[in-house]
């Protein structure tokens, strides 16, 4: 059985920010279950674009809002407490804040640790594993 708490993991390399937010992957690639699971702070205010092309991910909104937006079809859908959206065709998107907002996310396949968006806003797949007591 694998046991961590979310104060915990944000005080360890588990924890990976950027610009526009923090995410605290409390789950990841070496503990073997197939799939990663992190809570993410989306900063208040911002735009991220990203693109998942090696992932698919589901992001289910647990404060805040804010709005999605998919680049494909320039459609934009609202974000608050309560919803959940699946970017299960590798989306294209733009994801705004207009408050901090607190998200779970479960990416398969799961990631290893550090990764941050490239140029293109997705994670590769060859980022360098964490010891899972990390």
């Amino acid at each position: 059985m694998i046991v961590r708490t979310l104060q915990e993991t944000e005080q360890s390399q588990r924890c990976v920010k950027s610009a526009t937010w923090k995410s605290v992957r409390m789950l990841l690639a070496d503990d073997n279950m197939g799939f990663s699971f992190h809570i993410t702070t989306i900063f208040a205010n911002t735009e991220t674009p990203i693109w998942y092309q090696n992932h698919l991910e589901s992001v289910y909104c647990i404060s805040g809002e804010g709005e999605v937006e998919t680049c494909a079809d320039g459609k934009i859908y609202p974000i608050k407490p309560g919803t959940l959206y699946i970017l299960d065709k590798n989306d294209k998107h733009l994801l705004r804040a207009n408050s901090e907002m607190q998200m779970a996310c479960v990416f398969n396949p799961p990631l290893n640790g550090r990764e941050v968006h490239d140029k293109n806003g997705a994670y590769q797949l060859n980022e360098p594993a964490l010891s899972a007591q990390e």
